[in-house]
């Protein structure tokens, strides 16, 4: 009974306190407290911010409530305005998940105002807060932030040693600046990166392992290459090298790393890893070899060459190795390969374009069959081949064909006169100018310029206002190179025309050439850009204000950035989508499957579905295929020029260049648009350099197969609902 009696007193009071307090309500009003915010909320800001390139976003001045004259009331309680969107508060957010996201829009907006809050980050409580943060540090890659990342290489992570020293290779590789202020590091990141050489994360690495492994594998794996961006050999090879020289594993890391920083002193090691089962190791030591030329490396790259049974991208090394070497010896043993049906396309064509490189003579006949092959690119390395052989020859074969149906063919062709004496060369590149495809003429224009034919100049000048926007841009810079009389008046001119393209391409290149003129008049108009409706052509105009005028600091004058036309921040499939959606890109070779990456690239991942959904990509020619680097698609013209009409920015982020890993094709900072590539290896030198946002999870073997020219029938995403 007592304590019922209790309770009912308590209840009484809390009762009367709660009568009490309402009834003061009408002379002390309680303000409501400010609602919290969701995860996709700020999200959405971060997303918000990252497109507009802002740090921050200012607050909006309060309102200021009306007057009624002869009326007093008490003002009611409103809720607080909610903090305006601002990294530099989210980088501090009590969530660790948003400190990181935070952290890594700070580094792709690329601000050095950034640098600050990404150094107090590098002492977070969250280890992976603090990995962030580094890699961020990297994108700015401002030299303020050599000395925290240089202690950052002693954390207690693994993974955040490793992105410092990533970071400070990327730092390296800005500028002779940067190369200087982190070149002080180099020792650090060579003893970091000695330490788990003998660790046995690193011990049980496969040769060809594309994983990243245990943390203390990637710290090894990302020391080394950030010591080739560093350019230091020396603690390179004190950590990737035993005492008697020897690697310290057989993982393929090791030899891109030797092969990169291109030192004569890596080649026994070289020849060593040259020996190694599997497709990777074997194949970036053949890279390296070959770029030391030394002839004597012939002789173990020519089995490998020769070997059917030999991996194929190791063949494609070896074969390009080998052209590099110029030695006589590898002339009869590439023409076979060229003539070879049997042999893979892809590696006959290097095989072709290497005897061209040898200048051999014993290989002449053959590329000479090859001049009329029925696929467009084994023609184009063929007459190269026959061109750099024997140029004589050339000329009386040249005299008997046809134009080339294919106008890559004929565009490829003007490239190749301009090897030639401006006597043979001019009057048929002057013919040239009149074919019927315009993507033919930039070549044409090009050829002309360096063979010196006397009216190149006026020729030149005569194509300001075409309608193709692709020759405009090539027109800018021949002008630049030029400098004939009205051309700062031309330029003008172009660039005004220019004005109406979707396309930036005419637009940026009139403004890289302006700068060369130099002047009041040039910076006038490149000040006009900093408006532009293409952030690409802005991000321009601020690096060429640079050297004009240098007394100014036009970085935020251009922002906030253009308006994107992707959709709302707040889509749930951008801020918390439920699957990874996969896109099918259907060949005749067979069909490609990729796994977006949807959390780590989103507005890349939904721009590519936004075009596939589109149609955009069916019916596309896959323009460019590297061999044992990458194939490449998405452009709308066929040349490499082409795109959407739009740029998205980048989306660097720290998933490493891997076989079958799909990036954005850039042409510079945040230029990206349709054109993508997949790569047929691991290439660590792109790491975040360029946009990964996807995986292919199927048809890599379609991949490897596909030859330059081959069509895209048509690409299907499947949402985790629906195949569109």
């Amino acid at each position: 009974m007592q304590m019922k009696h209790s309770i009912s007193i308590r209840r009484y009071a809390l009762a009367l306190v709660s009568t009490m307090s309402l009834s003061a309500c009408g002379s002390a009003p309680v303000a409501p407290a400010a609602p919290a915010i969701r995860f996709e909320q700020k999200l959405a800001w971060i997303l918000r911010l990252e497109d507009q390139r802002l740090l921050r976003i200012e607050p909006a001045a309060p309102a200021v409530p009306a007057v009624v004259p002869g009326r007093k009331r008490a003002a009611l309680p409103v809720a607080p305005p909610p903090a305006p969107p601002d990294l530099l508060t989210l980088v501090a957010d009590p969530e660790a998940r948003v400190r990181r996201r935070a952290a890594l829009a700070i580094g792709r907006i690329g601000l050095r105002e950034g640098v600050p809050p990404l150094v107090t980050a590098l002492a977070d409580v969250d280890p992976e807060v603090r990995e962030m943060g580094a890699f961020a540090l990297g994108l700015i890659a401002d030299v303020s932030a050599v000395a925290p990342l240089s202690t950052a290489l002693t954390d207690a992570s693994p993974l955040v040693r490793g992105r410092a020293a990533e970071a400070l290779g990327l730092i390296a590789a800005k500028d002779a600046a940067g190369l200087a202020a982190a070149k002080v590091s180099a020792a650090a990141v060579g003893r970091m990166t000695a330490e788990y050489a003998s660790h046995p994360a690193v011990a049980g690495m496969k040769p060809d392992d594309e994983t990243n492994g245990p943390p203390e594998a990637q710290a090894f794996r990302l020391g080394l290459f950030a010591l080739v961006r560093l350019k230091a050999y020396e603690p390179l090879a004190a950590a990737a090298l035993d005492a008697s020289g020897r690697p310290v594993t057989a993982w393929w890391t090791v030899a891109f790393a030797l092969q990169r920083i291109n030192d004569r002193r890596a080649a026994p090691a070289l020849v060593r890893l040259l020996a190694t089962p599997g497709k990777y190791t074997a194949s970036f030591a053949a890279r390296g070899l070959g770029a030391l030329k030394e002839p004597s490396f012939v002789g173990p790259l020519l089995p490998l060459a020769a070997a059917p049974q030999t991996p194929l991208e190791v063949r494609i090394s070896v074969v390009r190795a080998l052209a590099q070497l110029g030695d006589a010896r590898s002339a009869e043993p590439l023409a076979r390969l060229a003539s070879d049906a049997q042999t893979d396309p892809n590696v006959r064509l290097e095989a072709v374009s290497a005897l061209g490189a040898l200048r051999a003579a014993s290989g002449l006949s053959v590329v000479q069959d090859l001049m009329s092959d029925p696929w467009p690119s084994m023609r184009i390395a063929a007459l190269r081949a026959a061109a750099a052989i024997d140029q004589e020859s050339f000329l009386l074969v040249l005299s008997g064909l046809d134009p080339d149906p294919q106008w890559s063919v004929r565009a490829a062709l003007a490239d190749i006169l301009a090897t030639l004496p401006r006597d043979v060369a001019a009057a048929r590149l002057e013919a040239m100018l009149h074919d019927e495809d315009q993507r033919v003429l930039p070549p044409v224009l090009n050829a002309l310029v360096r063979v010196g034919a006397p009216d190149a100049a006026s020729v030149v000048m005569a194509h300001v206002k075409v309608t193709d926007f692709v020759v405009r841009a090539h027109v800018a810079r021949l002008i630049a190179q030029l400098k004939p009389a009205g051309g700062l008046d031309a330029l003008k001119e172009l660039y005004r025309v220019s004005r109406a393209d979707a396309a930036y391409d005419a637009r940026a290149d009139t403004l890289a050439a302006l700068a060369e003129y130099g002047g009041a008049a040039a910076s006038e108009t490149v000040k006009e850009a900093l408006a532009d409706k293409d952030w690409a052509v802005r991000l321009r105009a601020v690096t060429l204000l640079a050297k004009l005028d240098p007394s100014g600091d036009y970085r935020l004058a251009i922002r906030p950035a253009p308006p994107t036309p992707l959709g709302t921040y707040e889509d749930p499939a951008l801020v918390s989508p439920a699957y990874s959606p996969h896109v099918f890109i259907e060949t005749a070779k067979g069909t490609i499957e990729i796994e977006l990456a949807v959390l780590d690239a989103p507005e890349t991942s939904r721009n590519f579905m936004a075009l596939a959904r589109k149609g955009f990509f069916n019916g596309l020619q896959i323009h460019r295929v590297v061999p044992n680097f990458v194939v490449q698609d998405g452009d709308s013209r066929g040349d490499g020029e082409g795109g959407p009409g739009y740029t998205i920015r980048d989306e660097l982020n720290e998933r490493p260049f891997v076989r079958g890993a799909v990036g954005m094709a850039l042409a510079g900072p945040d230029t990206g648009g349709s054109q993508f590539f997949i790569a047929h290896s691991p290439q660590p030198h792109l790491d975040a350099k360029y946009t990964v946002f996807g995986q292919v999870v199927g048809g890599m073997a379609v991949v490897d197969r596909i030859q330059q020219g081959d069509v895209i029938q048509r690409v299907r995403v499947w949402d985790g609902k629906t195949m569109q």
